[in-house]
């Protein structure tokens, strides 16, 4: 019997979540990403949360955007996304995108990258970035990677 992927996503605000998108939309986002059945937690954290875990599971010591966790190679896909509210509310308004798209985004990211996708080189960044604009144009979402002056959506 084949089907939609069952995914799960527990959501998790360990900080105020006044502002950041709504739990439904944060699993729509997520499950137009899976490849198949998964567990996920997503939790926004502040910007001490965010750097302590960045410093310790990457060796870099400040807070980034998000963070992908795969609990092993089993299946179904079972992990954790991490993403940093202040970071994401900064580069939000940085490159001057409505937040919840730009959260929309890294929802996309962080759930490619717990399915082992990378962007490590040219080549698996290209792969990345094509898979990632493919899925957030099916959610209406306008493509993160278009320069000013770009006409691809």
């Amino acid at each position: 019997m084949s089907g939609a992927p069952h995914v799960s996503i527990a959501i998790q605000f360990a900080v105020a979540s006044a502002k950041l998108p709504a739990p439904a939309a944060l699993r729509r986002w997520a499950r137009a990403a899976a490849d198949g059945d998964a567990a996920v937690t997503l939790r926004f954290v502040g910007r001490r949360e965010g750097q302590t875990l960045n410093a310790r599971y990457r060796g870099k010591d400040h807070a980034t955007n998000v963070l992908a966790f795969v609990y092993d190679d089993a299946s179904p896909l079972s992990g954790d996304l991490v993403l940093c509210a202040p970071v994401l509310r900064h580069e939000a308004k940085a490159q001057r995108k409505a937040l919840a798209d730009h959260c929309a985004h890294l929802v996309v990211h962080g759930m490619l990258h717990l399915q082992g996708y990378d962007h490590g080189t040219d080549r698996a960044a290209r792969s990345m970035e094509a898979r990632e604009t493919t899925i957030l144009a099916a959610l209406g979402v306008p493509d993160p990677y278009a320069r000013p002056g770009d006409t691809r959506r």
